[in-house]
């Protein structure tokens, strides 16, 4: 497997690396001008092989305690739960909706600063890529490609953020016009398409595992697919329901990709090997990482509850539930029929080991085993496992959703969720699983469809998102399990007793930022 990684002595140049504007983190002054720098063919290819780490892939980066970044979203629907939240504010004022510009300034700002890192980086190599010498034009093509990707990529999570954002596109190589005010999200998001198709048109007809884990044209079909739906929904609500199912076809057709299947229903499940596979066709985009390199990554620790270490045998010394649902979330799994929710397939509640020549089981509540690595937790204590961003199941649940949106409950749409449901459906063919949803109103189907979504990547970072584009907030109970329902998010109460006003789907804009640039306004409903 070939893996990417950036040798950063020379990239530190370029724009990004360190704060000359702190509110965009764009840098003007470098030790030699990105045109100096942009002389030779390996140095376009290093601009580009710093995207794959800086900005949002590293929001995929955890914290031993604290999480990714990426969790925030989940702390934010108060469907999860941080066991050291005592001593990590983030979760605290996340579960209480009590977040303000002020008392999460850092971390706010840091979501902010990274984004417009990495834009800044991909802004330089589009501008200097075209006039590098020495590169065959498939490879120039290729590099400004991934450069636009990954601007549109820092762009989207930007907007989904913040709502409006300032859009920048050429890299700050002065200090003139350092305050940048925010430009409308429609505008945003008509970057972020024109980024996407044309990196789309240039880039490699690939499954992303077979292309040296670079990103390929079903990357950037999948995150078309991502933008055109959740443009279609809230606060826009521009109806681009047909460009997402278009867009989702793409990939479908394109036969590049597909789901793992089932060898049993146990240690060698789809689910499992999710778990432990790095190169199947059903990543479409991943974080990578290699234990050599990255070092000690915390994930698999998230496995174990807090005291684990004291069994022993683990070499993290860190153990503790980072990131587990609460109870209202583990009821959207139906406990007879759905297989992703039995022992040691996404959750555990035990584990036995032998120690001092005796056979131990420990018991615990469930606890997520989709991070469990038996090598780096008992042997290397070191951590190698890509994270998904997006699997092939994503792109089938946007299809079944955005057809049923724009053509209605077709057998299409019925199908493509009835794929991802029979794998996990084990008891029951795919047969009985397509007549439970065709005769379903076009309502209920989509409700459906983000159930299943919320069960298939539960551990994936989807949740925020979906309940910021549907407004929707789903509802369980201990008495029916597997039973989902929905309710406007705006007056919904969260397992921890807050209730989510409008405001709180976007972030405020740290107070730190605001002081910095005068051409910053807040979101409405919180204070500079």
């Amino acid at each position: 497997m070939k893996k990417i990684y950036i040798a950063l002595t020379c990239m530190s140049i370029l724009g990004g690396t360190t704060a000359c504007s702190d509110f965009l983190e764009e840098n003007p002054k470098s030790e030699i001008s990105s045109s100096q720098y942009f002389t030779q063919p390996d140095h376009a290819r290093a601009a580009v092989n710093k995207l794959y780490r800086s900005g949002v892939p590293q929001f995929y980066d955890a914290d031993a305690y604290a999480g990714s970044k990426m969790m925030y979203g989940g702390y934010m629907s108060g469907f999860f739960d941080n066991e050291k939240k005592a001593q990590e504010e983030m979760v605290r004022y996340c579960q209480s909706l009590s977040y303000t510009s002020q008392n999460l300034s850092g971390p706010i700002e840091k979501l902010w600063d990274d984004c417009y890192v990495g834009i800044s980086n991909a802004n330089t190599a589009i501008k200097y890529i075209p006039t590098t010498p020495g590169l065959e034009e498939a490879e120039r093509e290729s590099l400004m490609g991934q450069a636009k990707l990954f601007r549109a990529m820092n762009y989207f999570h930007l907007v989904k953020f913040f709502g409006d954002v300032p859009l920048i596109l050429e890299p700050y190589e002065s200090l003139e016009d350092m305050f940048v005010s925010r430009t409308a999200s429609k505008e945003v998001y008509a970057q972020i398409i024109q980024d996407l198709q044309d990196a789309s048109a240039v880039l490699n007809d690939a499954a992303y595992t077979q292309n040296g884990f670079r990103v390929t044209k079903w990357v950037a079909e999948t995150m078309l697919a991502d933008v055109y739906l959740t443009l279609s929904g809230y606060p826009i609500q521009e109806n681009h329901y047909a460009d997402a199912a278009k867009a989702a076809r793409n990939v479908i057709n394109s036969h590049r990709h597909a789901m793992i299947e089932n060898q049993d229903t146990e240690a060698n499940s789809a689910y499992n090997q999710i778990r432990t596979l790095d190169d199947s066709n059903e990543y479409i985009f991943s974080r990578e990482y290699d234990a050599n390199i990255s070092g000690n990554n915390p994930q698999p620790g998230f496995s174990f509850p807090l005291g684990a270490e004291g069994w022993g045998i683990f070499q993290y010394s860190i153990l503790l539930r980072t990131y587990t649902p609460t109870k209202e979330l583990y009821n959207i799994y139906d406990p007879e029929n759905d297989l992703r929710v039995q022992e040691k397939q996404y959750f555990h509640t035990s584990y036995t080991y032998i120690k001092d020549g005796k056979e131990i089981t420990q018991t615990f509540d469930a606890s997520p085993y989709v991070w469990y690595n038996e090598e780096a937790l008992l042997s290397t204590g070191k951590n190698g496992k890509d994270l998904p961003i997006y699997r092939y199941p994503e792109i089938l649940l946007i299809a079944a959703e955005a057809i049923a949106e724009s053509e209605g409950v077709t057998s299409e749409a019925i199908g493509y969720l009835a794929d991802v449901r029979a794998r996990a459906y084990t008891k029951m063919d795919r047969a009985t699983i397509v007549a439970s949803l065709a005769g379903l109103s076009k309502e209920d189907f989509i409700h459906e469809v983000w159930t299943e979504r919320l069960r298939e990547f539960i551990f994936e970072n989807k949740i925020w998102s979906d309940i910021q584009r549907t407004r929707q907030y789903p509802q369980t109970s201990e008495a029916n399990r597997g039973k989902v329902t929905y309710r406007n998010v705006i007056g919904a109460t969260n397992p921890w007793g807050a209730t989510f006003e409008e405001k709180h789907l976007l972030w405020p804009i740290s107070h730190n930022e605001i002081q910095r640039n005068p051409a910053l306004e807040q979101n409405p409903g919180y204070d500079r």
